[in-house]
């Protein structure tokens, strides 16, 4: 049953690579439940807390991921990237590259999640929209 709804819901999120049925679901039960806090690809990221916050002391400028917002959400995009990590030859050049620029793999996978939470944003957006525009003019 949750295939049949995921499908309908968001056929592009579901095509997308290393998007699980899973991942998909708890994506759109997090945007769902929070349409109010939903104003750009930044307050979603913050949501799913894969927002980079602060972390730096002296000299050394870095950041880190937010502990806030929905766990399960932010596993969700974990899960997304570590799949991708595994199976996208673009995600593993990004990753290289980040680590040859002298950032952490850690960090590399911080910025890899934030950039998913960016690419679900606007699919879950666009089909949003899309399905209100369906609506009205039914």
């Amino acid at each position: 049953m949750i295939k049949s709804i995921v499908t309908d819901l968001a056929p592009e999120l579901m095509a997308r690579n290393a998007i699980g049925l899973n991942s998909a679901a708890q994506l759109l039960l997090t945007a769902g439940d929070n349409p109010e806090r939903l104003k750009s690809e930044a307050s979603f990221a913050a949501l799913c807390g894969v927002s980079p916050v602060p972390a730096s002391s002296g000299k050394t400028t870095r950041h880190r991921l937010n502990r806030g917002g929905d766990r399960a959400a932010n596993s969700a995009i974990h899960i997304i990237a570590i799949g991708r990590l595994r199976l996208d030859p673009r995600t593993q050049e990004y990753v290289a590259r980040r680590v040859a620029q002298g950032h952490s793999k850690l960090e590399a996978i911080r910025c890899l999640k934030r950039y998913i939470a960016r690419e679900v944003f606007g699919i879950i957006v666009r089909r949003h929209k899309q399905i209100n525009q369906a609506q009205i003019a039914a």
